[in-house]
């Protein structure tokens, strides 16, 4: 991966593709989760935090070595099944299925697929029967077993004391010089256990990740799903190819999603929403009927029937009321805006608490940094704030109280009062002919000065 970061920890669709394979296995039911973990440990268990129980391996000595580490832990009876944790595309259903099809058959079994290039897989040696023969790694293959296009995903089901008995057989003698599970298929077989092949329904359900190029096709490919699963509950996607929904996100049915929108993390969008073109929400509320368009919000909430820009940002720990307005150019930070309030274009509202049926005009800015810390600005209910407006904090207006345009507000507003604070307007008549004549000749005066330098 080129990467300082584990390859494991890497996001596929929002999340740690451990995270996507933990949780889908928790899906299956099994009795405990383990996870085998060397360097870069800490990453791993700061993703999975106390989902699973940890397995250390001191020295990475091949596939084989790695399922050693947890045989002291595993029972004398039942079934184990050992996964890759670079296959984030792998479902719940397909392991149940090779569960089930194992338990049928009293056998181990193994996921396989059949594949147009086969390169670099090992490959499915099937006997007569058409059971598992054995694996063959690419690096010890013959050119015929080469060309065979069944391949092992790396996702088995085994039974359990059996697969203890085969680990303690395991040698590293092959091309790698590693201890591969896979060589446990033959000593399975040497004591007369079965092995099946289970082929999987969708070859992309064994993806692996071994480089960034592979991590962008899987990425492509669970997006895919996400958004024929969002589909098929009732959104309306209008371009699938241009639209990039997380794997935690919610969506209601009858929203419209538009071209260039992202829904990142655990937002949840309710019913009859329109988002995009080109919308961007992280950790985003919304309830029903909301519209937001070209805009980005994180970390917030918006109410029904709110209304969400073009053009405007929400930054964490904002809320927008029902039936509220959000307009072109206007930024929320930490701010609660109520219902049927308006800021309509240009403003900056942040740190502030803002009432309902409140209208705040183009230009106005709550001034909540000192340079030291930052204050709050509280408008009541039925207020007006004309444009142009600086709301120095902290300060209060009261309910229905109207500030002039232009004004400068220093200290608290009451209750259906009007504030004004500006100069008082001069007008000097003929001045501007003497001013525009003093700054022609300053301006020719400097010209000359550099041109004689």
């Amino acid at each position: 991966m080129n990467s300082s970061r584990h390859k494991v920890v890497h996001e596929v669709c929002g999340k740690p593709m451990i995270l996507h394979i933990v949780e889908e296995m928790a899906a299956v039911g099994f009795d405990r989760l383990f996870v085998v973990v060397g360097k870069l440990e800490s990453q791993v268990r700061d993703v999975l935090g106390d989902r699973v129980t940890y397995l250390h391996q001191a020295e990475q000595l091949g596939t084989g070595h790695a399922v050693m580490s947890a045989a002291p832990e595993l029972l004398e009876e039942g079934m184990t099944v050992v996964l890759y944790g670079d296959g984030p595309l792998i479902s719940h259903a397909e392991v149940e299925r090779m569960i089930e099809l194992a338990k049928r058959e009293k056998a181990n079994a193994v996921l396989t697929a059949v594949v147009d290039d086969p390169f670099g897989f090992g490959r499915i040696i099937r006997d007569n029967a058409g059971h598992v023969e054995r694996i063959v790694e690419e690096k010890d293959a013959t050119l015929d077993e080469r060309a065979i296009r069944e391949v092992n995903s790396g996702i088995f089901a085994f039974d359990t004391a059996a697969l203890k008995r085969s680990l303690s057989k395991l040698t590293n003698d092959n091309a790698q010089q590693e201890y591969l599970l896979t060589d446990c298929v033959e000593h399975l077989r040497s004591e007369g256990q079965t092995v099946i092949p289970v082929v999987v329904s969708d070859v992309d359900e064994i993806a692996n990740v071994n480089d960034r190029i592979q991590l962008a096709y899987v990425e492509e490919r669970l997006r895919r799903r996400i958004l024929k699963r969002h589909m098929a509950n009732g959104v309306t996607v209008i371009d699938p190819a241009s639209t990039y929904i997380h794997a935690d996100v919610t969506i209601d049915r009858d929203t419209v999603i538009y071209p260039g929108t992202h829904l990142e993390g655990k937002t949840t969008v309710a019913r009859g929403c329109t988002l995009g073109p080109n919308v961007r929400l992280i950790d985003v509320t919304v309830d029903d009927d909301a519209t937001i368009t070209y805009s980005v919000a994180m970390q917030s909430s918006i109410g029904e029937r709110a209304t969400v820009g073009p053009f405007a940002y929400i930054r964490p720990h904002s809320v927008v009321g029902e039936d509220a307005k959000v307009g072109d150019f206007v930024e929320l930070k930490n701010a609660t805006l109520g219902s049927r309030s308006k800021v309509s274009h240009l403003a900056y509202v942040g740190d502030a608490s803002v009432g309902s049926d409140v209208n705040i005009g183009c230009g106005v800015v709550t001034v909540n940094y000192d340079g030291f810390q930052k204050h709050q600005t509280v408008i009541e209910d039925e207020s007006f704030i004309g444009s142009n407006v600086n709301l120095i904090a902290p300060v209060h207006i009261g309910r229905g109280g109207y500030v002039a345009t232009g004004s400068t507000i220093t200290e608290d507003v009451e209750m259906d009062d009007f504030a004004i604070a500006r100069e008082r307007q001069v007008n000097k008549k003929g001045y501007a002919r003497v001013l525009r004549a003093r700054l022609a000749t300053r301006y020719t005066e400097r010209n000359e000065v550099l041109e004689d330098k």
